[in-house]
């Protein structure tokens, strides 16, 4: 049984162009997961409000974490956290940047040109699944990374993503309007709402299929294929490549990383 001296209580936050991630680990244990809109314009006292208010409402303490990790693919939102972590919540705070060793080996010809998020989801693959691996992420870009036999990242592939190609696709197009999208059943669509969501939905799902066919030859056949990100639960039923589904892999990465240096720093 862990003391409650030994407790780890990591706040993680995950901070994307679309949507902002937020989790509560006790030691490895994912407990609480929150997903809110990226709202770049909330100035970082509203934020400090907001997060502060999601914490209470599920019952957690603000004042009980014992660390923080963050990550974010914009720079206004990461700045905002920071501070948020150092000054709000007053803990030893992770900020994943290049200068953050990841001990992952990369192939990528300039590693500062990889997301952070690419990397944390290639840090939780690695601790969680036997490589090679490939790693489907359905956020704001749909994104594909490739984790080689050896356990190296060696790099991927980057699309729009649903909700940028559907949504300019409703703005452009005149006589089309946005629907709700669901998978439909068939291929051929029989109403303009139904073609749209096969277009969207299925076509995104063979989109997958595709590229992971692609990305296991050049990986040397056989896979473990995860699929993550926002849009995931949208098209999984239109997947088949998908081995498993990991939601909260980036804060999976926090995690990890958090303990990994943690332990640096402990040693």
């Amino acid at each position: 049984m862990t003391d409650s001296n030994d407790l780890v209580r990591l706040l993680a936050i995950d901070a994307g162009n679309t949507s902002v991630a937020i989790g509560i680990f006790e030691n490895e244990s994912l407990v609480t997961t929150f997903r809110v809109a990226s709202n770049q314009d909330r100035f970082e006292d509203e934020w400090t409000v907001y997060i502060d208010g999601l914490l209470r409402s599920s019952g957690v303490n603000p004042d009980s974490f014992t660390a923080a990790a963050i990550s974010s693919t914009v720079p206004q939102l990461q700045d905002k956290f920071k501070n948020i972590c150092e000054s709000h919540f007053n803990v030893p705070l992770l900020v994943i940047d290049p200068a953050v060793s990841m001990g992952l080996e990369i192939k990528y010809q300039d590693a500062s040109e990889i997301g952070p998020d690419r990397i944390l989801h290639a840090v939780a693959a690695l601790e969680l699944y036997e490589p090679p691996i490939v790693i489907v992420d359905l956020g704001t870009a749909c994104v594909f990374d490739a984790i080689d036999a050896q356990g190296a990242y060696v790099g991927g592939a980057i699309a729009p993503g649903i909700g940028l190609a559907s949504n300019a696709l409703f703005d452009k197009a005149a006589m089309l309007r946005t629907v709700k999208l669901d998978a439909p059943e068939t291929a051929i669509g029989n109403t303009t709402a139904h073609a749209l969501q096969s277009g969207i939905c299925l076509g995104y799902g063979a989109l997958v299929d595709g590229m992971v066919e692609k990305f296991k030859f050049e990986l040397g056949g056989s896979v473990t294929t995860i699929g993550t990100g926002g849009y995931v639960d949208l098209v999984k039923s239109a997947v088949n490549s998908f081995d498993v589904i990991e939601e909260d892999l980036n804060l999976k990465g926090l995690q990890i990383l958090n303990e990994r240096m943690s332990g640096e720093s402990r040693g």
